[in-house]
């Protein structure tokens, strides 16, 4: 073997070492979640503050698999509905007292305008990633939120196979619905209802006379107790209930599972600015979108799923985008003629 093979490998192996000295981390994690000057100097800062609009039971599961891979970085979350944290956002920002490091949010349509916030930021694995779910290169889909429909086995013998038989009369009274105006990723379930299932569909719907309900989160405790019978509910909010031994059944109708990616961002004020990349990098990583999946019930955006929730099979169902300018300027006369069809006041 030649002195200048020898030396090269002596250069990988001394590399690999460098990088396991900076970071505690092996050699291969480093093109997964960033290089070891990034990895170091997140170390250094040590923290981060993440503002988020999904369930904090959720993100501090995320957050405490981030810790098994970087135990030295703690994040702060501040965890807050929809609306109210965009106006937070708003408001510290003109304040110039945003502290935010990363901003987490479900609803693309408020998260655009917002866009001249955020820094310049790709994950090293950027390219994997679906274009549809993107809004801005400055925000990337690190969840992604999936529509299924749940039923309680112990009040429903005769189970819907379909977001069609969601308007059968048998079922007058047992349905729970969350309403329109909750959010980006009802917004986004209601939109495909239309886009896809019918104009009429809401009205029919509407007969059944269906419980309405702020969130997925008291809609899905509600169904538990057996206040509800049935309902469409984001899967990750109900699939926590089901592993742990509930009896509710959840399935993924065949003409389509509605999704939503979230938007998420580094503000360009950042304090914490290499533990936020850090963080979105492994969020965004296989590792960590796989953790989402398997263990919250989360769909994703890449290309190539790693895997795919308990019970969604790609060649039955397949996940519905809603075209983003459609996302948009449709969202106030549609949710408005959903409230009137639904009998919803504020």
């Amino acid at each position: 073997m030649s002195r200048n093979i020898f030396s090269r490998i002596a250069t990988v192996a001394g590399t690999a070492v460098i990088a396991m000295a900076l970071t505690g981390a092996p050699a291969s994690a480093q093109q997964e979640f960033g290089s070891p000057e990034l990895i170091a100097a997140a170390k250094a800062e040590g923290k981060l503050v993440y503002y988020t609009a999904n369930f904090a039971e959720v993100e501090q599961q995320v957050i405490k698999e981030f810790n098994k891979r970087f135990p030295e970085i703690k994040v702060e979350m501040v965890r807050a509905p929809g609306g109210q944290l965009i106006t937070r956002v708003k408001t510290e920002a003109a304040a110039g007292k945003l502290i935010a490091d990363v901003i987490d949010h479900s609803d693309r349509a408020l998260m655009l305008p917002l866009a001249d916030l955020f820094q310049d930021y790709a994950p090293p694995n950027a390219a994997d990633y679906n274009p549809d779910a993107q809004i801005s290169p400055k925000l990337w889909p690190r969840a992604t939120l999936v529509w299924s429909i749940a039923y309680n086995t112990e009040l429903v013998k005769n189970p819907p196979k379909s977001w069609m038989d969601l308007t059968k009369p048998e079922y007058d009274k047992m349905i729970g619905q969350v309403f329109a105006q909750s959010g980006g990723t009802t917004w986004t379930r209601i939109m495909f209802e239309r886009r896809v299932l019918g104009e009429d569909y809401w009205a029919k719907q509407a007969a059944t006379h269906p419980i309405l309900y702020p969130s997925g989160a008291p809609m899905s405790d509600a169904l538990v107790r057996g206040e509800i019978a049935i309902g469409p509910l984001l899967y990750n909010a109900i699939y926590p209930k089901q592993k742990d031994g509930a009896p509710i059944k959840i399935f993924f109708p065949p003409e389509g599972a509605p999704v939503n990616p979230y938007a998420t961002g580094i503000p360009k004020t950042a304090t914490h600015p290499n533990a936020a990349k850090l963080f979105l990098n492994w969020c965004l990583s296989k590792e960590g979108q796989t953790f989402m999946i398997k263990e919250l019930g989360n769909l994703t955006s890449l290309k190539v799923p790693p895997v795919y929730p308990e019970g969604f099979d790609s060649k039955i169902v397949k996940a519905w985008y809603p075209n983003f300018d459609e996302y948009v300027k449709l969202h106030g006369p549609w949710v408005a003629e959903w409230d009137k069809t639904f009998g919803y006041r504020q």
